[in-house]
């Protein structure tokens, strides 16, 4: 852009009409920023034709109670005979059926109703005693046996309700307002709580917004503190401030316009455009401050800065687009939605600068420059220093860097994923206690299903074929932390262990299969419709739901071993034939299970895109396939650094982590860009290649470091968040900032001094 000193003298003259046009921008964006959404679907989070999504839309569509919330309390005299702790659960039970968007409940007062028909000459004997809690009846035992772990733990202490909900596009209200009316409800019990995989994904969302609105400010004011001290000036800290404000209400608005909504991995919106926004502005201060102390005017001082910066700025935001825009090729569609908002805030980050920082900068006469801090001396000497280290033995630099790659690359081949969802929270916070509290007592959180084509009619043919796949299920076996073997599935659970617990009472053990399922489809209805659907219209499919229970806290690999041997037995026990259905294993701990392992794999086809339009961009940029080749060096390799050490640690990647690398590589490249501008006219201005060197060092690198600071400090806010992704994206992306500003102090101008000949 050879015609920079022109725009900017324009921008500088219409400085005032851009202010105006500043205030009408967000006077007109901010009530539509306030009405961006979220989307909570977890089915969202997937694209549309993902295997993984076909049987859980077949259980919503057939069930329609697949979101289940586990309810529990402490009540000693749960199972006494007396009756009084099976009368308090009714009355848990009344309140949570009255909840909008409950559908159904079951718990032992279900259970306790069905019983009452087999034993009506005991309840003309003794009305009050409920029959579930008789020690002498046989059929009492066997459903209790049949439901432990579901409605009660193994001592009888305990009462859980499986609360099953609406179809969130059928409730009378939102699944939040639903999940906290449960919550209400339980807290009032003695040890009352709540868990289920519809509690994590609400409870995550409230921490992401909540963060949203507390950590915002709280970032405000490091940035604030940072920039302050950086600069010692109250004009040059408002400015990007105000910057990064307005991109973000821009931001917003244009995702309300456009369709967008927010997602768990869109709630680095913010910090994304903080980023961007504080870097590019503090390119400014370093130049408008230098030529300040040059003697000239705060107004020649800023077309000096603005006629050096027009084109890396440009670039800079041009080239985070496009590398944030490679996320639109990830199968994820939260991903995808994401690379657009992040580009969307990149156009706002450029057009901010451009309608208030000529204003700003030229309003009034107070403060107008910003001003040396004590530490800028020392800080320049130092940068003098790295630029004569890379002028020193730049081989051995080189080989230092090759094995620092391949220590990085074995690294990155032992990463883990974390898919335990409770370790997103914080121990201490409400969905980790319930979750822990769960898996001690009544065996695994982590609720799924199998469904299997069923006939019209049960015949004890297909009984037993059910029978048989769920002794195999019972008997699948893993080993804990301890080593010992336990049972991979802490319950298994189908219409078919119905069908057998009422084969024990006399009067209807010689009954068919079928018969027995009306027979309880009688007594407990809702228990039943869970379980089996039952189209008689010609040409529809029955299906058979076989519901299973496991632990959520325990490694990625033994989940996904878990879950891959029932697809295996489901599939040697039911498989596809001809017309015929076979058996499918889905449900939220599936999803949630391979959730990141999705977005991991999408991370690093949308890096190895991101790099490569990056790379295209940055040589249209320079004229210069090999100066863009050197400028990817020093982004891309923080990130192997960073993602290798994680390997070597055994630090598993959560969501916070699962985009570090698109994201990393998208912010890192700013500086890059602008010390290989400025070098390139240093030398078109003469200097050699170390001269060069050490005079970008004392500009980009002082406005490198500086920009670095203030974000990383920023950054500190993010780990007073309550969701661990926040907190993991916040210290990874500072770690990586800080890797991008070693790479951009060392290793890039080791690069130029090697490969740029004088």
């Amino acid at each position: 852009m050879h015609d920079s000193p022109f725009i900017c003298r324009w921008l500088i003259a219409a400085r005032w009409p851009l202010l105006a046009v500043a205030c009408v921008c967000a006077l007109s964006a901010w009530p539509l920023a306030h009405r961006v959404a979220f989307d909570r679907s977890i089915e969202n989070m997937y694209a549309a034709d993902d295997p993984l999504l076909a049987g859980y839309r077949k259980l919503k569509e057939h069930f329609g109670k697949s979101e289940i919330v586990m309810a529990v309390y402490v009540d000693p005299e749960l199972l006494a005979a007396h009756g009084a702790g099976i009368r308090r659960l009714s009355e848990v039970d009344a309140t949570l059926r009255g909840i909008a968007g409950v559908q159904d409940v079951l718990s032992l007062r279900a259970v306790n109703e069905a019983l009452k028909y087999t034993q009506m000459l005991k309840l003309l004997l003794s009305p009050d005693r409920p029959p579930i809690a008789d020690p002498t009846n046989r059929f009492a035992a066997a459903y209790r046996a049949m439901f432990e772990g579901v409605t009660h733990d193994a001592t009888g202490r305990i009462a859980a309700l499986v609360v099953m909900l609406e179809p969130e596009r059928t409730a009378a209200v939102s699944r939040r307002e639903t999940i906290d009316r449960i919550r209400a409800t339980m807290e009032k019990l003695p040890e009352g709580r709540i868990a289920g995989e519809p509690v994590m994904v609400i409870d995550g969302f409230r921490y992401v917004e909540q963060d949203g609105k507390r950590l915002g400010w709280a970032t405000t004011i490091l940035l604030v503190l940072a920039i302050a001290a950086c600069f010692r000036s109250l004009r040059w800290v408002l400015i990007p401030v105000l910057v990064v404000q307005l991109a973000l209400v821009l931001t917003r608005a244009s995702l309300v316009m456009v369709g967008l909504r927010l997602s768990m991995v869109s709630s680095m919106l913010t910090a994304i455009v903080t980023v961007v926004g504080v870097a590019t502005v503090v390119h400014i201060i370093v130049r408008v401050r230098e030529a300040t102390a040059g003697g000239l005017s705060p107004r020649a001082a800023l077309l000096e800065a603005g006629s050096r910066l027009t084109v890396p700025v440009f670039w800079a935001c041009a080239t985070d687009a496009a590398g944030f825009l490679s996320l639109t090729v990830a199968k994820v569609g939260p991903v995808r939605d994401f690379g657009i908002m992040t580009a969307i805030a990149c156009a706002a980050v450029l057009l901010s600068v451009v309608l208030l920082v000529p204003g700003l900068a030229l309003l009034g006469r107070f403060d107008s420059g910003p001003r040396p801090n004590l530490g800028d001396k020392r800080l320049g000497l130092e940068l003098d220093r790295l630029a004569r280290a890379a002028e020193r033995s730049p081989r051995r630099w080189l080989i230092a860097l090759v094995l620092l790659f391949a220590a990085s690359a074995v690294g990155l081949l032992r990463l883990e994923v974390e898919t335990d969802f409770t370790r997103n929270f914080r121990r201490d916070s409400p969905v980790a206690a319930s979750y822990r509290f769960i898996e001690e007592h009544l065996g695994g959180a982590g609720v799924w299903d199998v469904l299997l084509p069923s006939p019209r009619r049960l015949d004890e043919g297909y009984a037993d074929r059910v029978r048989e796949f769920e002794r195999q299920l019972r008997a699948l076996t893993v080993r804990d932390a301890s080593g010992a073997e336990v049972p991979a599935l802490t319950k298994v659970l189908s219409l078919v262990d119905g069908i057998d617990a009422a084969g024990i009472n006399p009067l209807l053990a010689h009954l068919p299969p079928e018969l027995k399922a009306r027979g309880m489809a009688i007594t407990m209805p809702h228990f039943v419709a869970a379980l089996r659907t039952d189209n008689r219209r010609p040409g529809d499919v029955n299906y058979l739901r076989i519901m299973l229970r496991a632990r959520e806290q325990q490694p990625a690999a033994r989940k996904a071993w878990v879950i891959a041997e029932v697809e295996r037995l489901a599939e040697s026990h039911f498989p596809p034939s001809g017309d015929s259905e076979g058996a499918e294993v889905t449900g939220f701990y599936v999803l949630l299970t391979n959730l990141i392992t999705s977005v991991l794999r999408d991370q690093w086809i949308c890096f190895l895109v991101a790099a490569l339009s990056v790379g295209l961009m940055m040589a249209f940029c320079f004229r210069s396939v090999s100066l863009a080749v050197i400028a990817l060096v020093p982004n891309a390799l923080p990130v192997f650094v960073l993602l290798g050490a994680m390997g070597w640690l055994g630090i598993r990647v959560n969501m916070g982590a699962a985009m570090i690398a698109a994201v990393s590589m998208g912010l890192s490249v700013d500086s890059s860009i602008h010390y290989i501008t400025s070098f390139r006219r240093a030398r078109a201005a003469g200097r050699t290649v170390a001269g060069a060197l050490h005079e970008v060092q004392q500009t980009v690198g002082r406005a490198v470091v500086y920009s670095t600071v203030a974000l990383v400090v920023g950054f500190l806010a993010l780990c007073g968040s309550h969701f661990i992704p926040t907190i993991y994206f916040g210290g990874l992306v500072s770690l990586a900032m800080v890797g991008g500003l070693i790479g951009n102090l060392i290793v890039l101008p080791l690069l130029l001094n090697a490969f740029v000949r004088d």
